[in-house]
């Protein structure tokens, strides 16, 4: 219920920022195409409904693209049903996530976890973006890709778009 109110409120945020969601393949592809063939500043965030880390960078997302109006953000879901083929040709095939699993108390009473939880991904295709994980940012400045920020690396990300959009 929580992950679906932060995902409601992340869809009706109020403000004048600038992104765009992809939820299909020819959206992505032709956004994509437009800022190469425009030569356009964009920011392509790919995140997950599911993902702890990208919550906390969406926020953050809103604000820098409010303080960088002529960068467009495109958030991309790597859930989305819609993007099937396209994060196949992206090479996206699974995401490793961190998240604590309790797995019970030994006979010491200490609570065992498991940490490393692989989603896989093959049945949603993007292939030569090579994502690591998620969240990760593809920075283009003149219609080409310029940098990369994989993980909520908050100040990286500040540092990035200060660098390349100033």
């Amino acid at each position: 219920m929580f992950i679906l109110l932060l995902f409601l409120m992340q869809l009706l945020m109020p403000g004048s920022s600038n992104i765009v969601g992809i939820d299909s393949e020819e959206k992505f592809r032709s956004s994509l195409r437009k800022v190469q063939d425009e030569t356009l500043s964009a920011v392509f965030y790919f995140t997950a409904v599911w993902c702890g880390p990208c919550r906390l960078l969406s926020p953050v997302i809103g604000q820098l693209s409010e303080k960088y109006p002529n960068v467009t953000t495109y958030k991309i879901d790597i859930d989305q049903e819609g993007l099937g083929s396209t994060l196949s040709e992206l090479n996206i095939h699974s995401v490793v996530m961190e998240m604590p699993v309790p797995l019970g108390k030994n006979s010491t009473g200490e609570v065992g976890v498991a940490v490393s939880l692989v989603a896989k991904l093959d049945r949603f295709p993007l292939c030569n973006l090579k994502l690591g994980g998620v969240p990760t940012l593809h920075f283009y400045k003149d219609g080409k890709k310029v940098s990369e920020v994989i993980g909520a690396d908050l100040q990286r990300l500040k540092d990035t778009m200060e660098d390349l959009y100033k």
